[in-house]
């Protein structure tokens, strides 16, 4: 699969509004008019409908698996030009006017598809953070910088720098929650509002 055939393959696939289109399908309207006015699954959760923020996150993530992994049977150059195009699609959707979610559900995703162990060290983190915190940004921060750090070190340095680059993008569409985060006022897990 040449290279821009990947790119345009995992942009399509990851450019997929799940959330929207799961909310609007239960009859719960635009997600984009409620709390962050995301697209993602935190704000899908807003909706109070717990299922279905489990399945925008199961298929946010998947559309980044399934880019990654069914592009890599072309080599895994291919593989990391599909999820990284995918991480962007999430991001930047051409039919949202490129307002999308904030990634970090389509970055596991990717990670699955190109490194599947390592969605194991990611869970770790955020959940070991997430327990001792209760902060959900922090912990997704903490595991986006530790992912590229632990690829590095076990081999694989081709992934590492895609991931590095994704860690960078995802920092910055979380900018908000850091400077929430440093000033205190950054909601915990949980809580209302």
């Amino acid at each position: 699969m040449p290279t821009l055939a990947a790119l345009a393959f995992g942009y399509l696939l990851g450019s997929i509004p799940f959330g929207l289109i799961l909310t609007r399908m239960a009859g719960l309207g635009d997600v984009r008019k409620i709390g962050s006015g995301n697209i993602g699954a935190t704000n899908v959760l807003r909706t109070g409908n717990k299922k279905l923020a489990a399945a925008t996150l199961l298929l946010d993530a998947l559309k980044g698996t399934a880019a990654a992994a069914i592009a890599s049977r072309w080599g895994l150059e291919a593989g990391i030009a599909a999820g990284f195009a995918a991480f962007l699609g999430h991001l930047f959707p051409v039919w949202l006017g490129f307002k999308g979610g904030k990634g970090v559900a389509t970055y596991v995703g990717v990670l699955l598809g190109l490194v599947p162990v390592m969605v194991a060290v990611f869970a770790v983190v955020w959940i070991g953070l997430a327990f001792l915190t209760r902060y959900s940004s922090l912990s997704a921060l903490v595991a986006t910088f530790v992912s590229p750090v632990v690829l590095w070190f076990t081999g694989h340095e081709k992934v590492a720098l895609l991931f590095a680059v994704l860690t960078l993008i995802t920092w910055w569409k979380h900018r908000a929650n850091i400077s929430r985060l440093m000033s205190g006022t950054e909601s915990k897990i949980g809580s209302k509002g």
